[in-house]
Parts: structure tokens; C-alpha cells; sequence
């Protein structure tokens, strides 16, 4: 026999970033519960709303099931002291099993004999399990922030209120900071009415009967729905930001969308300005028309039914005109600000104290554009727009508007870069330094944007390694990760002829140079170089190279990205190939096996006395000058084929030639031309770290 589970608990309304997570928690924790408690269920459904989180158990056996295992202890060599009496690790088992040495007996098992106690448990009613279980599953439950309330120690998301516990028709009773458990749940705040749940199974549709859509799928479907139904409607384009649409879905029980107007005299603004004031102190989505461009008009979702949408909207597009007024006036404000004027209030503002202001960094960032636009070899047009884009680009940070959304940071210099008459490639590298902000943001699309954009993010990894700040754990306040993962992308996306070597020294030397540094420059050379490798690797993952090829490419180095990501690419197009190219890495593994051997002698031509050995000397030598040009040249897959052209001479060589001769000469000669060979291998990846299947 089998019944239904539910527990349900209902609160205050909680955070909505925090509800997904919390759903998902507890799922789990019921889940790992019944498992442990050796409970038979079927399907386990969690639900969340703003005011209550839920979780639903099919066809939970009535009855734990009964236990019959045999656990396996230590061997008799162990188990028998010299006396043949029970040593301490055979009592040590005994008393974790919570058995008697009595109960032993012995098994072989591959030839050697253990100890072995069988156990059993009769199962117990699952009703008698429940209550404590449910209740320490709700105090297991964890969240980014707690809260206590009233005079209760217990701690919790947001206030416990009701409490429903339910097997099968039967209550579950438990109590938790002064509320009992029972069969009544409570609807929408303002729609709904206290309600019994007569079993489980009926909770959704009981619920829906109160207007609360329990179900997150049916709840995320019904507001994507209602939006695509307004947008096909009004010919719109309704930008559905899913973050934001995450936010809305957790705000509501009941979803209604509708939307309203606001004065066109506010397109004036740049739109990035409107959609973010929209979307961050409104929740709005934004409309555009079909060239992407902003419509005077919001989207939004209510907390309830269409009754008097009318004055529901009148009441958004008041709260709107209000923010967007204070956008247009801090808007207007800013363009009074001269540049200038801008630049010399970020020598007040604090970067860090160890790294100096803002106007410090900007010097530092402008060093850095200087000495790699140079590195570049760019043109001087092209040169003196990115050291241009480096002296300003931080400017925007004392304005109102970037004050009062910082998320607008680059795009507000960039559009009064622009009024203030600065050349367009300032302008645009203004906005585009801080690309890519996150994971698969766009890299800067100009030149002068990817300059600046590294000067500026090596300037803050560097800054912070030099004073002991490296990101350990998941613990990263500066988005180092980030910022590195940028320069690794931009590097790779526009093919840049620099190293990360190059780019490390530069932003020493400029650290050194204005504010010296608090650590070795060889310790922070190191902790930057591990510190790429990983965001290399990142990178290699990405490309949907296998592990064991990113391993390969990776320990050849990895200081030249592009060089690295081509090799990782071209040899995993050989892997692909298998049989073909199985035989040739097997050539290359021998090569390697016996080059560890070698004194570090250079190969005599002269003391190559066999035609096979003379055969492979010739054919090493005729590819070994153009295959480095060519890896120089990032040209993976041609540097890999010219490898890979000495595999037969490589077989007929160990076919027909004794390595290790008993002439001292000839074998150090011989081992000396496996280690040439190897050394040029091992330019391109450690062939032995592939694997085959």
C-alpha cells in the first residue's frame, strides 16, 4: 500500500532571487531522506510561489522496507591477533555495526578471507517517521540570508506562518516556532481564503481554486504566453530578459500582464537609459519596434486577475513618469559636466587602498595602451584614439546617471563622449572597454576597444595579485575571473600577436613604476601564469575540445592563447580521425619513451651509420625548420601534418635500428635525434596524455 506526501510551508514573501534555489533544496532534501530512510516512492514534484514553498511525494510506501545486508570487515590476517583472539580493529567493526564478534563469520573473496556480520532490521510504520523527518528537513534548509522573528531562536528565509503536512487524508503533526502543522493552506493574499487540502494530490488544483498557480512551469508558461499573445496583437516586440522574467515569476501567484504608456518626450534619452530604469526599479519589460528601437510603451505582469487593469496601468504609468523624469533631468545635468571637470573628481574616489584612486588606475590604464598599442605595431591614428579612450574612460563614474545606475557605466560615457564632441572610435571604445562584462558578452568589436579593455583589466589583475589578492574558492570581490576570462576571449576572438607573457610584464612594469609593488615580481609572474592557465583551459573546454586533447595542447604552453586554442582545434579534428591518426601518435609515444633517456647531447650526423636512422635524420631535418615557422605562424593543422609526415620513417627507424647499442656513442647519438624529434613534438602537445577508447 502506498499513500501521497505533502509538506507544504508558508511564509511571508520571500526574495525572488531566492526561490528557485529554495524549491529546488528542499526537493532534494525530501528526496535524500526517504532514501536514507529506506522508504519506497514514486515521483517527487516541488512547488513555489512568493509565499510558499512545497513539495509533493507520490505513492510513498506506508512501510519502511525490511533490511538484510552483509557488511564486509577486515581480512582474518587483521580480524586474529598471534593468539587467535579478536584483535582491536575486528572490535572496532564490531561496534560500528552495532554487533557482537559472536555474529562474525568469514568469507573469501579473491583468495583472501574476511570478516563478515549480517544485519537486519525490521522496517517501521512510515507515519511514525514523518513528523520528525519533515521537521528536520525544514531545519536543514539553508539561504543566502535568515531571519528570527518574534522571541523564537529558529531561523529561517522570511517568517513561518502555516505549516501543511499531509499522508495520504491524515495530518503529519509537528510544530516549529509556534506553528502547528495541519490540513488548511491559504490562498492569494488578496483573492484567495484560507482552504483544506483534503489529500495531496489535490493540492495544485485546490490552490488554483484559491488563484495561486503553484506549478513554476504552468506559472513561467502562462506569463510567456500572455506576453507573446500582447506582442503578436500590437505588432510588438516585447524584450523578454530572462533574468527579469526569473524575478517576475517568483513575484506573483496569479500572473496577469498588461501594459501602459509613457510621454514620447522621453525617447529623447538614450534607450539604454528608459530600459533600464524599466527593468531595474520597475520590474517592466521593454517594447521595441521591429528595427529594435524603443516604443513609449511598458509590459508588466500583476499580481492578480484582469479586474480593473485599466486603473492598474494608470497607476505604472504614474510611478513611471516620475523615475523617468529623474532620468531625464540627472540625464540633462551630466551634459553640463565638462570632461575635464569629470576627470579631476576621480583623484577622490577610492579605488583601492593599496592601488590608489580612480585617477591613479586611469594613468595605469593609459601606460598600459601606450606600451601595448606599441606592442601591436597599430597605426598612429589607431594608437592615439585608444590612449585618448584610456585618459577618459573612466569619467562617466561621477555622473548622476552612472551614480544612480551603475550598470550604465560605459554606455553614458560613450553617448556624452560623443556630445562632447570626441572622435567616434573614443567614443565607442569608451562603452566597449568593459566588454566582455560577463560570460558570453561580446568582446570589443574595434581595436582601440580591445586595447583599452586589456589595459584596464591586466591593470586591476595585477594590481590585486601584487597585494595578495587572488581569488581562492568562490570567493572572487573583484571579478578577477571574469576580467581574466575577457582578456583570454579578446586575445583569441581578434588573433592579437601578443603573449600573456608580454601582457604580465607590462603591467608590472607599469605598477612598479607609479606605486612599486608589495610582492616579488617572480611570485606574482607565477600566480598569474597559474591563474591563466585556468582561464585557458576554460577556453579549450568551450571549444568542445576533450579533456584529455585540452591536457595535450596545454602542455606544450599556452602563453601564445591564439597558437593554443588553433592546436587544441587542429588536433582534435586528427583525433576525430582515430585509426589514422592512433597509429601516428603511437610513433610519436615511442619517440618520447626513449628521448626521456637522452644526456642532452647534440645529434652527430656522422655517427648515423644505418640507412633507417639516416632516413628518419634527413626527414626530421627536412620539416623541423618549416614546421616551427609554421606553428609560429599559428597554422595548427599544417604544423601537425608536417609533424606527423615522419611517422613512417619513425616505424621503419624502430623496425630496423637497436637504440640502445652496446657502443656508447651511437646509442647517446641515437637517443640524441629521438630527443630533437621529441622536442619539436612536443612544441605542438604531449601526445601521450591522449587517450583512446
Amino acid at each position: 500500500m502506498a499513500k501521497n506526501l505533502l509538506f507544504e510551508i508558508g511564509l511571508e514573501e520571500m526574495p525572488a532571487r531566492f526561490i528557485r534555489a529554495a524549491m529546488e533544496q528542499l526537493k532534494e532534501r525530501t528526496e535524500k531522506w526517504l532514501e536514507e530512510s529506506v522508504i519506497q516512492h514514486g515521483a517527487v514534484e516541488a512547488y513555489a510561489t512568493p509565499r510558499r514553498l512545497a513539495v509533493l511525494v507520490k505513492d510513498v510506501a506506508e512501510k519502511q522496507e525490511d533490511v538484510h545486508e552483509e557488511v564486509k570487515g577486515p581480512s582474518r590476517k587483521i580480524a586474529l591477533d598471534e593468539n587467535g583472539q579478536w584483535s582491536k580493529a575486528a572490535l572496532g567493526f564490531a561496534r560500528s555495526q552495532g554487533a557482537s564478534p559472536e555474529q562474525f563469520t568469514f568469507r573469501e573473496v579473491g583468495g583472501t578471507e574476511y570478516v563478515y556480520v549480517s544485519k537486519s532490521r525490521i522496517g517501521v510504520e512510515t507515519s511514525s517517521l514523518l513528523a520528525d523527518g519533515l521537521l528536520g528537513i525544514l531545519q536543514a534548509m539553508n539561504f543566502p540570508k535568515n531571519m528570527r522573528w518574534g522571541n523564537y531562536d529558529f531561523k529561517f528565509v522570511r517568517p513561518i506562518r502555516w505549516l501543511v503536512a499531509l499522508f495520504g487524508k491524515d495530518v503529519i503533526e509537528l510544530e516549529i516556532a509556534g506553528v502547528k502543522s495541519g490540513n488548511v493552506t491559504r490562498g492569494h493574499r488578496f483573492l484567495g481564503t484560507e482552504t483544506v487540502i483534503e489529500e495531496p494530490a489535490a493540492y495544485v488544483e485546490t490552490l488554483r481554486s484559491q488563484h495561486v498557480i503553484a506549478d513554476v512551469n504552468e506559472r513561467q508558461a502562462l506569463i510567456q504566453n500572455q506576453i507573446d499573445a500582447l506582442a503578436k496583437e500590437k505588432g510588438w516586440h516585447i524584450a523578454v530578459k530572462e533574468d527579469l522574467l526569473e524575478e517576475v515569476l517568483f513575484l506573483v501567484e496569479t500572473p496577469t500582464v498588461l501594459y501602459g504608456t509613457f510621454e514620447e518626450s522621453f525617447l529623447n534619452i538614450p534607450q539604454e537609459v528608459l530600459i533600464t530604469s524599466m527593468r531595474e526599479h520597475q520590474r517592466y519589460f521593454p517594447v521595441l519596434n521591429a528595427q529594435g528601437n524603443l516604443l513609449p510603451y511598458f509590459v508588466t505582469v500583476r499580481n492578480g486577475n484582469n479586474t480593473s487593469l485599466d486603473v492598474i496601468a494608470r497607476g505604472n504609468e504614474k510611478v513611471l513618469r516620475a523615475r523617468l523624469s529623474d532620468a531625464k533631468f540627472f540625464y540633462e545635468e551630466d551634459q553640463k559636466l565638462a570632461i575635464k571637470d569629470a576627470l579631476s573628481k576621480l583623484e577622490s574616489i577610492v579605488f583601492h587602498d593599496e592601488l590608489g584612486t580612480i585617477g591613479d588606475k586611469v594613468r595605469r590604464i593609459r601606460r598600459n595602451t601606450e606600451k601595448l598599442s606599441a606592442m601591436l605595431g597599430t597605426d598612429t591614428g589607431t594608437a592615439e584614439a585608444a590612449a585618448r579612450t584610456a585618459e577618459i574612460c573612466k569619467f562617466d563614474l561621477v555622473t548622476q546617471m552612472v551614480y544612480e545606475f551603475p550598470e550604465l557605466q560605459g554606455v553614458m560615457g560613450e553617448d556624452y563622449a560623443r556630445k562632447a564632441g570626441e572622435p567616434e572610435a573614443v567614443a565607442r571604445g569608451i562603452f566597449e572597454h568593459y566588454q566582455p562584462r560577463f560570460a558570453d558578452d561580446a568582446v570589443p568589436a574595434s581595436t582601440v576597444g580591445s586595447i583599452v579593455s586589456i589595459a584596464d583589466k591586466i591593470d586591476t589583475i595585477v594590481g590585486c595579485f601584487s597585494i595578495g589578492i587572488i581569488p581562492t574558492g568562490s570567493q572572487d570581490p573583484y571579478g578577477l575571473r571574469r576580467q581574466a576570462a575577457g582578456i583570454v576571449q579578446i586575445i583569441v576572438d581578434h588573433k592579437l600577436s601578443v603573449s600573456l607573457t608580454e601582457i604580465f610584464k607590462l603591467a608590472l612594469e607599469t605598477h612598479q613604476q607609479f606605486r612599486g609593488l608589495k610582492r616579488s615580481e617572480d611570485e606574482i609572474m607565477k600566480d598569474l601564469v597559474d591563474f591563466f592557465g585556468l582561464r585557458v583551459r576554460k577556453t579549450l573546454s568551450d571549444e568542445n575540445l576533450r579533456y584529455d586533447v585540452v591536457d595535450a595542447v596545454l602542455s606544450a604552453g599556452y602563453d601564445d592563447v591564439v597558437s593554443t586554442v588553433a592546436r587544441g582545434k587542429a588536433l582534435m579534428k586528427a583525433v576525430d580521425a582515430k585509426d589514422e591518426f592512433k597509429a601516428t601518435v603511437e610513433s610519436f609515444g615511442r619517440v618520447s619513451n626513449l628521448a626521456a633517456k637522452a644526456t642532452g647531447e647534440k645529434v652527430r650526423s656522422d655517427l648515423l651509420s644505418e640507412p633507417a636512422e639516416q632516413a628518419l635524420y634527413e626527414a626530421w631535418r627536412s620539416v623541423s625548420d618549416k614546421y616551427r615557422e609554421t606553428l609560429a605562424a599559428r597554422d595548427a593543422v599544417g604544423a601537425l601534418e608536417l609533424i606527423s609526415g615522419l611517422k613512417d620513417a619513425i616505424t621503419v627507424f624502430f623496425d630496423a635500428v637497436m637504440v640502445m647499442a652496446e657502443d656508447d656513442a651511437i646509442r647517446t647519438n641515437r637517443l640524441a635525434l629521438l630527443a630533437a624529434i621529441d622536442e619539436d613534438l612536443k612544441a605542438f602537445a604531449d601526445f601521450g596524455k591522449l587517450v583512446w577508447a
